[in-house]
């Protein structure tokens, strides 16, 4: 059975599980020696460390509800809280140390002492097809098992937890991967046929039936374990098999703790949709040496709470075992980088106590006291996260405490922007400013949008750049018209409001081969209203630009929407500062109305080619439109000479 502990945890757009996990105030103390109230450690390492979001008092005990950041899956167990309370508290003078590592006191050496080398009553087929899959690969047969309830303080603290209570066994799993944070498989030995275990990765098609009952179809590459008959067991660092799974009639269970590569992990969460916690945990990237002392103290859990006992010897495949990494660096780049200086004893004592090995380079030798040039080996289980000195200077920054680091301004500099880009913002503004007066909304699309509503709008998919990486088939192109978002959000509102006026500037991408797209602004608009309407509000535009002559462009009318895409620097270069000056027309003005029948060959473009043929002419307003009726005022003067109404009706009777 694979470990699927219940924690607190949201999903955002992007589906990356925030990770929060719960632990209990007695459960820390089994580690920390610390004279801290519960409510002084969730404040102080909240300062300098780990967000913990709220302590809860729960009968005798306390709660505390932290929140795990992506590159600090380290801390993500009580051992972890254990590290960062032992560097973070006694910088507010609180006491705080380990009572005992058990990282040092669960390891091999110790098992073998307690137990015969030669136990070999059980075996298992162990073959890894690809060792990069499984960086460290541990496991370990308990015979004799009893399933049963756990001992009250196994329930106690897990329920407090958040994770319900199953059984002795299950629970051990559960509290070995908050105690030590390392996800722990338990399978029923005897229902692992030949006694094989094969790891490898699947191929595409294959199917698992998992813990919670659903079938998984495998889109291939993902890891998995098939016993001696080629079933699937195990949908590996995710979530088990259900055909291996612990019941009440186990006698025997396969403690199963190892490492995985995380991006293997992260793409089958990805494309399979299964995510558990477990899976969040191996795709962040764990340490293989903590595979040791979690399996070690996984035994003797089962030993003395299940009734088991040790029936093999212990496998252990690590291939290629971690390296200790080695960064060499100044005294004078800490002072440097967080600008104040920080006594070289707190360094030291600061990076010792967060599990680093500090020395120093002198005249003398190797000393903690003296010296210019630091030498810091970064502990197993913070390898993924340590790889420069500005790492190291940043851990002794936050554990010193930004608090106490003065803030210090830099003077305000203006930079000049090019022209084009500050007449990108200015017109933007002044664009949005507008059409909101006018009453649209502005929306924010993705640049990306589906193949299939491409398709639907009359687009080729072949004319669009398609990202290779994309997190989802809705956001796979990129676009070349805002109208095809458009539609969709004018869509998406039908119903909720009748009239739906929106808005959207933002750019385009046009494919350019062997290079990067052209990436040109625009100005969407779409309307559920009518043409009239759109019209009204693209003149309407060209009037606040004070643009005179600009071609107008071609609304689409599509399922009852009307859109319209402006090039947006097309607005910007016609456009003027004020309007072009025109001066008062001395004579009368003949205003005039008529009612046209329109249709396919009689439209208004057709009307109003036909109405500037005359030279008295001054413009064209649109009065009405009744079905297919349309009512147009014509507005007739001459330059030069008061003119008659006679004259302009007979200008009209041409149209």
């Amino acid at each position: 059975m694979i470990l699927e502990i219940i924690t607190a945890g949201t999903y955002d757009s992007w589906n990356n599980f925030k990770m929060n996990i719960k632990i209990t105030h007695k459960w820390l103390l089994d580690y920390l020696d610390t004279d801290a109230t519960p409510d002084q450690v969730r404040e102080y390492l909240s300062l300098c460390g780990p967000s913990i979001e709220s302590v809860e008092k729960i009968g005798s005990d306390y709660v505390f509800d932290i929140e795990v950041i992506s590159n600090r899956i380290d801390y993500a167990s009580v051992l972890g809280i254990a590290q960062e309370a032992v560097a973070i508290l006694p910088m507010f003078g609180k006491k705080a140390k380990f009572k005992e590592n058990p990282l040092e006191k669960y390891n091999f050496k110790k098992y073998y002492l307690t137990h015969d080398r030669d136990i070999d009553n059980k075996k298992l087929n162990i073959e890894i097809k690809n060792k990069f899959l499984c960086p460290r690969f541990t496991a370990v047969i308990i015979d004799n098992v009893k399933i049963g309830t756990s001992p009250k303080f196994i329930t106690e603290r897990l329920i407090a937890c958040g994770i319900k209570s199953i059984n002795n066994v299950v629970d051990v799993s559960n509290y070995l991967m908050l105690a030590f944070g390392q996800p722990v498989h338990v399978f029923d030995y005897d229902q692992i046929k030949g006694e094989t275990m094969i790891m490898r990765e699947s191929k595409k098609g294959e199917k698992i039936v998992t813990l919670d009952e659903k079938e998984v179809t495998l889109p291939g590459g993902d890891i998995v374990m098939e016993d001696g008959s080629g079933r699937l067991i195990d949908l590996c660092g995710i979530m088990g098999g259900l055909n291996s799974a612990i019941t009440e009639k186990t006698k025997s269970v396969v403690l199963f703790v190892q490492t995985y590569d995380k991006v293997q992990i992260r793409k089958t969460t990805m494309s399979t949709g299964v995510r558990t916690v477990a899976s969040t945990f191996f795709e962040k990237g764990l340490d293989p040496e903590r595979v040791e002392p979690t399996l070690v103290f996984g035994v003797e859990l089962l030993e003395k709470y299940a009734g088991g006992k040790v029936a093999s010897k212990i496998y252990d495949i690590y291939p290629k075992p971690s390296k200790e990494k080695l960064l060499m660096m100044s005294y004078r780049l800490f002072d440097k980088k967080i600008g104040v200086e920080i006594p070289r004893k707190k360094i030291n004592e600061i990076l010792i106590n967060l599990g680093f090995t500090v020395g120093e380079d002198s005249k003398q030798g190797l000393t903690l006291v003296e010296g210019q040039t630091l030498h810091i080996t970064v502990p197993s289980f913070r390898t993924n996260d340590i790889n420069i000195p500005e790492d190291i200077i940043e851990e002794v920054a936050r554990v010193y405490g930004y608090q106490n680091i003065p803030s210090v301004l830099q003077p305000i500099v203006y930079v000049d922007q090019p022209k084009e880009m500050e007449d990108i913002f200015v017109f933007q503004n002044r664009i949005k400013i507008f059409l909101k007066h006018l009453g649209l909304n502005e929306v924010i699309n993705y640049s990306m949008v589906s193949k299939d509503r491409l398709i639907d709008f009359g687009l080729d998919p072949k004319d669009h750049l398609r990202l290779s990486n994309t997190l989802s088939k809705d956001i796979e192109y990129l676009r070349t018209n805002l109208t095809v978002s458009l539609l969709k959000n004018i869509k998406e509102n039908s119903g909720k409001k009748d009239v739906l006026r929106l808005f959207e500037i933002a750019k385009v991408y046009f494919p350019k081969k062997g290079d990067l797209p052209d990436e040109i602004y625009k100005v969407g608009i779409a309307v559920n209203t009518d043409y009239s309407d759109l019209k009204g509000i693209i003149e309407g535009i060209y009037k606040e630009l004070n643009i005179n002559t600009l071609p107008i462009p071609e609304i689409v009318e599509k399922d009852g929407v009307y859109m319209i895409e402006l090039d947006f620097q097309s607005l910007i270069d016609n456009s003027k500062l004020v309007p072009t000056y025109k001066p008062i027309h001395p004579f009368a003005v003949i205003k005039l109305d008529k009612t046209f029948k329109i249709g396919p060959g009689h439209t208004y473009e057709v009307i109003s080619q036909l109405a500037e043929k005359s030279k008295l002419l001054q413009k064209i307003e649109v009065v009405t439109l009744f079905e297919n009726k349309l009512t147009l005022r014509f507005y007739y003067s001459s330059p030069d000479r008061n003119i008659t109404e006679e004259e302009a009706k007979q200008e009209l009777n041409g149209v």
